[in-house]
């Protein structure tokens, strides 16, 4: 088995709000994986006393021990136990009940000799190769079904001038928009303090015989794909096989921000993003 991970923060004076594990048992029978990316709030209140790398921490944390010690749960179980015993450890201190209280995207997979479980919730993507080449993306694909009116919005942002006050303006709104819409009915959801949010994720089972590798990789690394354009899932996974490659995904993605630091070629929320993958070839 080859294992890969690398990850890297968006900007080097913030701490890095992405999570990454695999944890293989002792018996070296089967193995876990977590990826997490942390939600940054738009004006740093979420009414918590605490940071979102110390909530992916724990949330990341709970989510590796429960995925390899608790077989018997399913995994929207295991994020839904996740969840309720992170909320618990600041109950006490913290307004769970904010809108932005620290939450974050998730990827789990859980694999022994006879299958392969996954689980995605938001916008970290989950790769999964089968024995025959063919890669497959498994996405929650909530976030790119947003409103008309959303999207609209969206439009009318990138079609401002860069660092005019109409822009300004108008990403406000935007944003506005698109917070409305987190966690609720017809918008999207993470995992935040809700453990009922873990039955919105996507789950779903493989045959473990006729997959070859999975790789996990948060939206600060998919950039590569959904916002440069650089390749299909299919060379982004190539890419990732290579000796190497979960950093040299990463590298590629920081050069070309830096090629486009406006965001002209590619809008995007933040210049340089949080970016975390995992390779693992069985």
């Amino acid at each position: 088995m080859r294992i890969e991970l690398a990850t890297e923060p968006g900007d080097p004076r913030r701490p890095n709000e992405d999570f990454a594990s695999v944890a293989i048992p002792a018996s070296g029978q089967g193995g876990v994986l977590v990826l997490l990316d942390g939600v940054t709030p738009p004006t740093g209140d979420d009414g918590c006393l605490h940071s979102v790398p110390w909530f992916t921490a724990r949330l990341g944390g709970a989510l590796g021990e429960l995925s390899g010690s608790r077989r018997d749960m399913g995994l929207r179980e295991v994020l839904s136990s996740a969840i309720a015993r992170t909320a618990e450890t600041h109950r006490q201190t913290c307004d769970l009940s904010h809108p932005r209280t620290p939450q974050a995207t998730v990827v789990l997979a859980r694999w022994d000799e006879e299958r392969i479980e996954h689980l995605v919730l938001s916008d970290s993507a989950l790769l999964v190769e089968s024995t025959d080449g063919t890669v497959r993306a498994v996405l929650d694909p909530r976030l790119g079904a947003l409103p008309p009116q959303v999207q609209q919005a969206r439009a009318a942002v990138r079609a401002l001038p860069e660092g005019t006050p109409e822009r300004a303006a108008a990403a406000r709104e935007y944003v506005a928009a698109v917070e409305a819409l987190r966690n609720a009915e017809g918008g999207f959801f993470t995992a935040a303090a809700d453990p009922a949010v873990a039955e919105r994720a996507v789950c779903g089972t493989w045959p473990r015989e006729g997959v070859r590798a999975v790789a996990a990789l948060t939206d600060g690394a998919t950039r590569w794909v959904e916002k440069f354009g650089a390749g299909d899932w299919t060379a982004c996974f190539a890419l990732l096989r290579e000796r190497g490659g979960a950093q040299e995904l990463i590298d590629r993605v920081r050069k070309l921000e830096t090629a486009d630091p406006e965001g002209r070629s590619a809008p995007r929320g933040k210049r340089h993003d949080d970016a975390a993958a995992v390779f693992v070839e069985f």
